[in-house]
């Protein structure tokens, strides 16, 4: 056997890369020696480019395809090693694999407040997050610019630094763009084109592009969110006056109970009218100097009157008064069935608060009478 075909069928003859991962970026291809056999068969997929660095230089870059490394399709390596025609011996160099795919919903986010000039809240600070998507433009560039001779090299190692792009852009951007903060809600779609454009000159220089950066939320501090929301239900209740007129009245309407809801309607009317016309002033038309209007005494409370089930029969109403004497004169025992307003269902007397104290200051039964003489 000659020597040349010994050698020959001791080195590798096909070089290809297949990725099972979702987040290499570069990987090198490994071999005894970094020896690749001259006229071996270099397979490139889709989204993959091959490059090849021979003695520390950037010899050439492969794009998808089917290539046999021959002199003919490798001028530059050829220039670097002098080759004649047809020289057929082994040669050295490290061969990376480039994935030139997007790699999808990588997150970035402001760890600090950003400063702004609102032009209605003025000075404040928000906060943003979202995701973007990374692709290698320029896989030459890429791999003597950031990758060096790492050899798998993933998406969390240039993240990081895009992050920072991103971050330091986006402050720019929003900071010198004039919406205001309650419009960027509606404006991330143009924020977002808008910082990815500012981005894409900077990370070109590592052979990346940005095709999509996606805003997914803008927030004030929890301070400023607290204050809109107190604002925004201030604009909900309306005019102001009507409003503390309702409000009053339905106060002392439900104070005023059954019998006292005529008197507590009109008495809250009234006291809601004061009230609207001494906040007039600043939320108001204006109006002319009148005096104190005088203080307004609370309704007197309600008395409750009782019924009484006695033999399947209802009795009353009665007064408290009138139960008083009705245990004085033994028609009303703490067994007796009593029900008022408000109460749920019968119940017996003694279990009624109300009631309960009228049994406790009866008198004892009077003594007996002495004996007789």
């Amino acid at each position: 056997m000659p020597i040349f075909d010994f050698l020959s069928g001791q080195f590798i003859d096909v070089i290809e890369w297949t990725d099972d991962t979702r987040d290499t970026m570069v990987w090198r291809f490994e071999r005894q020696g970094h020896e690749i056999k001259y006229g071996a068969k270099l397979t490139v997929r889709e989204g993959q480019t091959a490059v090849f660095i021979h003695e520390g230089q950037l010899a050439d870059v492969f794009t998808p395809g089917l290539y046999m490394l021959e002199t003919n399709n490798m001028p530059i390596m050829t220039s670097l090693q002098h080759w004649d025609h047809g020289f057929k011996s082994p040669f050295k160099s490290e061969i990376y694999f480039v994935n030139t795919n997007r790699f999808t919903d990588l997150k970035w986010g402001t760890k600090n407040p950003i400063m702004l000039r609102d032009p209605e809240f003025g000075p404040t600070r928000i906060r943003a997050y979202g995701t973007y998507t990374v692709k290698v433009s320029d896989a030459a560039k890429f791999m003597t610019e950031i990758v060096g001779t790492d050899g798998e090299f993933t998406t969390d190692e240039v993240t990081f630094q895009i992050r920072n792009i991103i971050v330091q852009e986006f402050s720019r951007s929003i900071a010198g763009s004039g919406i205001p903060v309650l419009d960027m809600a509606a404006n991330t779609g143009d924020v977002g084109k808008l910082v990815a454009n500012a981005i894409s000159d900077t990370i070109s220089q590592y052979g990346l592009t940005l095709p999509e950066l996606y805003i997914e939320n803008i927030s004030l501090p929890p301070e400023v969110e607290k204050a809109l929301d107190t604002r925004t239900s201030r604009g909900i209740t309306g005019n102001l006056d009507e409003h503390l007129k309702y409000k009053a009245a339905e106060a002392l309407a439900q104070q005023g109970g059954a019998a006292g809801n005529a008197m507590g309607m009109g008495m809250g009317a009234g006291l809601g009218m004061q009230m609207g016309g001494m906040m007039g002033g600043p939320w108001g038309a204006a109006t002319q100097p009148q005096a104190a209007p005088a203080a307004v005494p609370p309704p007197p409370p309600v008395e409750h009157v009782w019924h009484i089930a006695e033999n399947g029969q209802t009795k009353g109403p009665f007064s408290k008064a009138d139960l008083g004497r009705m245990t004085g004169s033994g028609e009303l025992t703490r067994e007796t069935l009593v029900w008022t307003q408000g109460q749920d269902g019968w119940m017996k007397a003694e279990d009624v608060s109300e009631l309960a104290q009228l049994f406790t200051v009866m008198p004892p039964p009077p003594p007996p009478p002495p004996p007789a003489g």
